[in-house]
């Protein structure tokens, strides 16, 4: 099994080009792939390009946990790059399918840098979804273990909620993001942010990545922050995300159609053993 390990800002994910193997991703075989001691490690599996109807490419996307993510900013970007360094696209546009809707794409800097039109950003509940009466999420308040937070929900193409904080740090992330992802005002689970809003250009976040953990950066989180940061007047249409891996630009044209540019770096890559796949190695 050919694999190419990719990061976006310290947000890793393995890259898996059907045809190369014949093994079925199975969520069993996700795990152990992604498992960071018995397998290769990584945030997720990127298994493309696939055909498909309505793009250039399609693409299939998988958290560590071995569930199946409708979409994510860095995975996207990686995906881009490994179609540019395969040498199936070039610097122009090109179109990706993925669960949480299409996209389009486009490497630049020689592989360094990847633009992504992310789609429009919503803040319905009935889109997102969020139990309760249709309505926009903004500025709700949400109780986790004897602790209030306000919150605001979006989606992108996958679920986010926002929590509004002054001073995000990862030990919030980690206590307090398992259980909002798993709430049950929300039924699909949810990517959890929290964020700082630092000026009118800026804002700070740290994330719970839902069936991942805690992530040192992301794409599609990066984008349902700064679009609530922007739907709440409290920034301008262009605004950089400060993650604990690095930054992304995040810019919204008419209303909240978002387009996302960040960095991307090829780690490495190789062959996967059958023997990794023996029941005596699994965790």
């Amino acid at each position: 099994m050919r694999y190419i390990k990719y990061h976006a800002l310290g947000n890793d994910y393995i890259v898996l080009h059907p045809g190369t193997f014949s093994i079925d991703l199975s969520p069993d075989v996700v795990r152990i792939i992604c498992h960071r001691n018995y397998g290769v490690g990584s945030d997720g599996i990127l298994y493309g390009p696939l055909e498909s109807k309505t793009c250039d490419f399609r693409l299939r996307i998988f958290n560590p946990d071995g569930s199946e993510a409708e979409k994510s900013g860095n995975g996207l970007r990686i995906f881009a790059r490994s179609l540019y360094d395969e040498g199936l696209v070039s610097e122009q546009p090109f179109s990706v399918e993925t669960l949480g809707g299409d996209v389009s794409c486009k490497v630049g800097k020689g592989g360094g840098i990847v633009t992504v039109q992310m789609g429009e950003v919503s803040f319905k509940s009935q889109d997102i979804p969020v139990s309760g009466p249709d309505r926009e999420v903004l500025n709700e308040e949400i109780s986790v273990s004897g602790k209030v937070f306000k919150f605001c929900a979006a989606t992108i193409g996958n679920p986010h909620c926002i929590i509004l904080t002054v001073n995000p740090s990862s030990s919030e992330a980690q206590t307090y993001g398992p259980l909002i992802e798993n709430d049950s005002r929300f039924p699909n689970r949810t990517n959890v942010q929290f964020m700082r809003v630092l000026d009118r250009g800026n804002i700070q976040i740290e994330i719970w990545e839902r069936g991942a953990g805690y992530t040192l950066a992301s794409g599609s989180s990066s984008t349902a922050a700064a679009a609530v940061a922007y739907k709440l007047g409290l920034c301008n249409s262009d605004i950089t995300v400060h993650m604990p891996g690095g930054d992304i630009i995040i810019q919204f044209n008419n209303g909240f159609f978002a387009t996302m540019t960040g960095a991307v770096t090829k780690v490495c890559e190789g062959i996967i053993m059958n023997e990794m796949f023996a029941k005596s190695f699994q965790p």
